[in-house]
């Protein structure tokens, strides 16, 4: 494994090896204005969601690596204490990055990229229409890490206005995952279009899995089964009954009297199906 000191390499492969191991990462694609009333927009993905009451938002314009010097969203912010942060969907992804292009103050990303400016009802800054997702923000306040190049500016915002377009919602009112498409960054170039990976995890808060320690030795041991698929295996809140085994057994009796690295197998083959009961009930059965 490569151990890195981060005060022995230089900014810039550090940056590179952080933005690639800690991603997909949310884009915050931030609005605001100058002094002057003059709108700016540029995505951030140093950005996620950090409370619900109240609504606090975090993203980050880190001082750039290149040059020590700061970003126009920052000034903005610092200047006039409102942010809109919109939301960045697979629909507007090639725009999204073209407004990233570091154009001199006071030219119109907007107009650049092609978006459409919407006036916000709480503050000035405006919103890009084209977003699935448009979050007003009061600018509470802004911690600076450093003040070396690639030190962060946290500017935390809490969200006065919501709004939300009704084609990303479900029937319930809640957002489909699926029709809001949304777009996360990586390292280098590379982005990932969520939809296309979703998977779904029972959340552990909602049982008291029996955990992987009370898994038996010779199945937490196993050569075949991951650590994923002990992860699946220990949030159960018990075990199979003798009676449910059984009858199991009865009704696929080719699971009776497989030695230990089949029986395995079969069960991996079950939990790949996200059937944890039974494959509990192929690797209990005697």
């Amino acid at each position: 494994m490569l151990s890195i000191d981060p005060k022995e390499i230089s900014t810039g492969k550090l940056h590179s090896y952080l933005l690639g191991s800690i991603a997909p990462r949310p884009i915050a694609f931030a609005s605001t204005i100058d002094t002057n009333g003059k709108p700016n927009l540029s995505p951030f993905s140093f950005f996620n969601v950090f409370g619900a009451n109240p609504p606090i938002l975090i993203f980050s314009p880190a001082r750039r690596v290149r040059d020590n010097t700061t970003k126009h969203t920052l000034e903005n912010a610092l200047a006039t204490k409102e942010v809109v942060i919109n939301i960045v969907n697979y629909a507007i992804v090639q725009q999204m990055s073209l407004s990233s292009t570091e154009y001199p103050a006071g030219v119109n990303e907007f107009e650049k990229a092609g978006f459409t400016m919407l006036k916000s009802d709480k503050i000035k800054p405006f919103r890009v229409a084209e977003s699935p997702v448009q979050l007003e923000c009061k600018v509470n306040d802004v911690i600076f890490t450093g003040d070396d190049a690639g030190a962060g500016n946290l500017i935390i915002c809490e969200v006065v206005k919501v709004h939300i377009s009704e084609d990303v919602l479900d029937e319930n009112g809640g957002i489909d995952q699926h029709k809001i498409d949304l777009v996360a960054r990586a390292g280098g170039s590379y982005y990932s279009r969520a939809r296309d990976g979703f998977f779904e995890i029972p959340k552990p808060i909602r049982t008291l899995g029996i955990g992987v320690d009370q898994i038996p030795k010779e199945i937490r041991n196993s050569p075949i089964l991951t650590g994923n698929n002990l992860g699946m295996l220990g949030n159960v809140e018990q075990l199979p009954t003798k009676e449910t085994v059984n009858n199991f057994a009865k009704e696929h009796p080719q699971f009776i009297g497989l030695e230990t690295l089949k029986k395995h197998t079969f069960a991996q083959e079950f939990l790949n199906k996200n059937d944890v009961e039974s494959a509990w009930k192929v690797l209990l059965i005697k």
